[in-house]
């Protein structure tokens, strides 16, 4: 597993998609940063984390993409597979590199934090009046972004592992981010209760915002990390599949 983590991780960096993907990343939250907070005064920075959870959605999938497709289509999986590694240990050790990068990206947002609070501390000690950042707010955002972020890294690889085309595999991906986030949209439309509130349990926005609001539960951690399994788990299915086909 070390071995596939550390080789996936510098292939980021040996094609220019880690830096492309890293410079969007940046982009678009400094962008968003500077709109909702910088250029109207106000410390709350819920909008940024917002946005740049939409933003997920779509780059994700291009940061998973050639993970497994890649060494689809250039026969290389075969080499894989039929090393003594084992599926777990492969796919775990792909999906951390790519959580690896994505978590160089989001801890921007952390450094963003660190300087507005400094800047309400300077300002509450210039002008007498007291002031506090929202930290319980800004750790709840970044807890929610990483965990929704470890969900779409994982469903990017799966269905990464279901092509060799990296274009659509890419497309798939989002179109599953996008599927993921309208569960409770979804579920206003189905008329049957139970399965209206299979769909709501299921839905993964809901439980995103609570972290967004400070509120940690554990109920809400254990079920976006079941979500991060069981898409490993059918990456592995797959991939198993292959191995003996």
């Amino acid at each position: 597993m070390i071995a596939i983590l550390k080789r996936e991780f510098t292939s980021y960096f040996t094609s220019p998609l880690g830096y492309v993907y890293l410079a969007v990343f940046y982009c678009f939250s400094g962008l968003f940063l500077w709109m909702f907070s910088l250029t109207t005064g106000s410390a709350d920075m819920s909008a940024t984390f917002l946005w740049m959870f939409f933003i997920m959605m779509i780059l994700i999938p291009v940061l998973t993409m050639r993970t497994m497709a890649d060494d689809k289509r250039q026969k290389t999986d075969q080499l894989t597979l039929t090393s003594p590694i084992s599926l777990f240990g492969l796919v775990t050790g792909k999906f951390l590199a790519a959580f690896s990068i994505f978590l160089i990206g989001a801890v921007v947002l952390l450094v963003y934090a660190v300087f507005i609070s400094a800047a309400v501390s300077d300002t509450a000690a210039t002008t007498g009046v007291e002031a506090s950042f929202g930290w319980a707010s800004v750790f709840g955002n970044i807890v929610g972004i990483c965990l929704m972020g470890a969900v779409f890294i994982s469903a990017g690889i799966f269905i990464s592992s279901l092509t060799e085309n990296q274009m659509i595999a890419a497309i798939g991906s989002i179109g599953v981010n996008i599927v993921l986030y309208l569960f409770d949209i979804i579920a206003n439309f189905v008329q049957i209760d139970w399965l209206q509130q299979l769909i709501i349990s299921l839905s993964v926005y809901n439980k995103y915002q609570e972290f967004t609001y400070g509120i940690f539960s554990l109920g809400n951690i254990v079920f976006f990390v079941s979500l991060v399994v069981v898409f490993n788990f059918l990456t592995m299915r797959v991939l198993e599949r292959r191995r003996w086909s």
